[in-house]
């Protein structure tokens, strides 16, 4: 494949506006000229931004989306059906708001990673966990009524952070991000103390970046290109056209104090390591699963598992270095370098980040749930970031992730130059435009925004004074906050995407599984592969917690059992005894 240099469709449903099917519900406006909502439809915005709620809701959550040249609005669903696992819809009366929804594409999709959504060429391209589809668009219909295409098929087992985003250059190549099944190459995947395989194995196929032919059917991993390594995991990814390159904002690791405790307490767990925007060329190698980037220090240091204690440089300065390191843990979930003239011209070029907000900064408050713009001149930054539109959370401090009232995902661009983003919780999709004089746009519109990075979404936490946990715990909650609730959450409801509930769980408080002996065993033996909890799939690894006593498990589910909404009998100490003489668990 040519080598790229850097330089300076089958079921549909078809719902009216006036009819609630299938969870969606869209709003209805008789005005017949876009007009921003009141309050912006919840969000904040700099100077003469405005916003207006195109789609209200869509069921199975909305991760990326497309606009086509004539304004129809294509998004990827989370959690697909039988009826279809992609959206369409379109504003026919003009008024700002979809009144036509369409649920489409009946394809294999098995677990809730699958997330791209791109219109390129005339052709519609999305992925799943394990393929990347095409279908060619048709000007006279809103669904695409071309045959569906398998352009790539991933044959690997295993798909924990494999979210597949695509983005295309100008010389007919697709790029895939495949992300890595593991926090950091550890032997034993995520268990506490488990040093990490040298040489890691895991980059033969996962952690990088593979370039393939756009238009070719039927493609495999080993028929495309490794183009970029060392990255766990992207989502957040688009080729700039101004410096004609590849450009990504990766997910940092997570973990540090959960696997390695005696190396890092839980404030340093929150703070790092960064989420990095990086310029991607070929051949480039960011370091994972060897170094991670320390906002706060401002350089990669080793990874605990390769013998790293948070001071340790070793050989990180060899490796890419960020052109912006922002906060751990924010989730950068797309990324989106603006061409568009409806925006004033200093958003020209520039690139947009969607951080879809934390889960794991516990015992601190979570933080992200915006949308971040950074000015751009001649292929690298050319200034600090900025929030650009806040307020999805619906709240300035967010304790558990599923406190969020939305969490944006998806970004595009309309054919007018709008900005339209995805919510993952409701399905929401914004479009965000400009009016007034585009010329007088500057510092002070800009000023607000830069205020509201005082507000705790925004800002370092205080290693003591925003400790939630500080004082109050104690037995099983401390256990929980200390090994749970990075995924669990701190209210037990997990994150709504990812990480299962335990409140109302089948799993905690029995069902139809005997009563307690599936907790005990899950936290003895650990869980991997897709589950299913109060009817929805998962897909992620519960490592195994047979290094906790048999007391402290007992303690741990009996709190688990008891809060949250639940009301079940406590664990006991032998009970645990005698299932992990079973399953011979040491």
């Amino acid at each position: 494949m040519k080598r790229i240099i850097c330089k300076p469709l089958t079921a549909v449903l078809v719902i009216s506006l006036a009819i609630i099917t299938f969870g969606f519900s869209v709003k209805i406006s008789t005005d017949k000229t876009l007009k921003a909502d009141v309050n912006n439809g919840g969000l904040y915005l700099p100077g003469n931004f405005k916003a207006t709620i195109v789609i209200d809701s869509l069921a199975g959550r909305a991760r990326h989306l497309a606009v086509n040249t004539d304004g129809d609005i294509y998004v990827k669903l989370r959690f697909p059906d039988s009826i279809g696992g992609n959206v369409a819809a379109r504003d026919t009366d003009h008024d700002g708001r979809a009144d036509t929804i369409v649920k489409f594409g009946n394809y294999d999709d098995k677990g809730p990673y699958g997330t791209a959504m791109r219109v390129h060429k005339g052709y519609l391209y999305f992925s799943s966990e394990v393929n990347v589809y095409r279908t060619k668009l048709n000007p006279n219909t809103l669904v695409p009524n071309g045959p569906l295409e398998l352009i790539l098929h991933d044959i690997h087992g295993e798909h924990e952070h494999d979210a597949k985003p695509l983005a295309f250059d100008n010389s007919g190549h697709m790029y895939v991000a495949f992300g890595a099944p593991s926090n950091a190459c550890q032997q034993q995947n995520r268990v506490p103390g488990s040093p990490g395989i040298k040489g890691c194995p895991l980059l033969q196929e996962y952690g990088g970046i593979w370039q393939f032919d756009e238009a070719k059917p039927n493609q495999e991993q080993r028929d495309g290109t490794r183009y970029a390594t060392g990255l766990r995991s992207v989502v957040a990814m688009d080729w700039n056209n101004a410096d004609n390159c590849l450009y990504v904002v990766a997910h940092g690791r997570d973990d540090l104090r959960l696997l390695f405790p005696k190396k890092f307490s839980a404030w340093q767990s929150a703070v790092a390591p960064a989420e990095e925007f990086l310029k991607i060329k070929q051949g480039t190698d960011v370091g994972w699963p060897y170094y991670y980037y320390d906002p706060i220090q401002h350089k990669k240091l080793l990874n605990p598992e390769y013998g790293g204690d948070g001071k340790k440089a070793g050989e990180g300065a060899k490796y890419a270095q960020p052109l912006i390191a922002f906060q751990a843990h924010w989730a950068p979930n797309d990324l989106l370098f603006y061409t568009g003239n409806q925006f004033p011209a200093r958003y020209k070029n520039g690139a947009f980040v969607a951080f879809h907000g934390s889960t794991n900064r516990s015992p601190y408050p979570q933080a992200g749930f915006f949308v971040a713009f950074v000015p751009f001149k001649d292929g690298k930054p050319a200034g600090n970031w900025e929030i650009f539109a806040d307020g999805f959370a619906g709240r300035n401090t967010v304790v558990s992730v599923s406190d969020a009232e939305c969490r944006p995902m998806g970004l595009s661009m309309g054919p007018d130059g709008s900005l339209y983003v995805s919510d993952t919780e409701k399905g929401r999709v914004w479009r965000i435009f400009y009016e007034g004089d585009k010329a007088r746009f500057g510092k002070n519109q800009l000023a607000k925004m830069e205020q509201r990075k005082q507000l705790p979404n925004f800002k370092i936490p205080n290693q003591v004074r925003n400790n939630i946990a500080t004082g109050m715990l104690k037995g099983g909650a401390l256990i929980y906050n200390k090994y749970c609730v990075n995924c669990h959450q701190k209210n037990g409801k997990g994150d709504g995407n990812l990480f299962p509930p335990l409140s109302g769980s089948e799993w905690v408080t029995g069902g139809k599984y005997m009563e307690k002996e599936p907790g005990i065993r899950v936290l003895l033996s650990g869980l991997e592969g897709p589950v299913q909890v109060k009817n929805k799939p998962y897909n992620s690894v519960m490592p195994k917690h047979n290094f906790l006593s048999d007391g402290d498990i007992a303690a741990v589910l009996t709190y688990i059992r008891s809060n949250f909404g639940n009301n079940s009998s406590l664990v006991t100490a032998s009970e645990v005894k005698t299932i992990r003489a079973s399953l011979g668990v040491k």
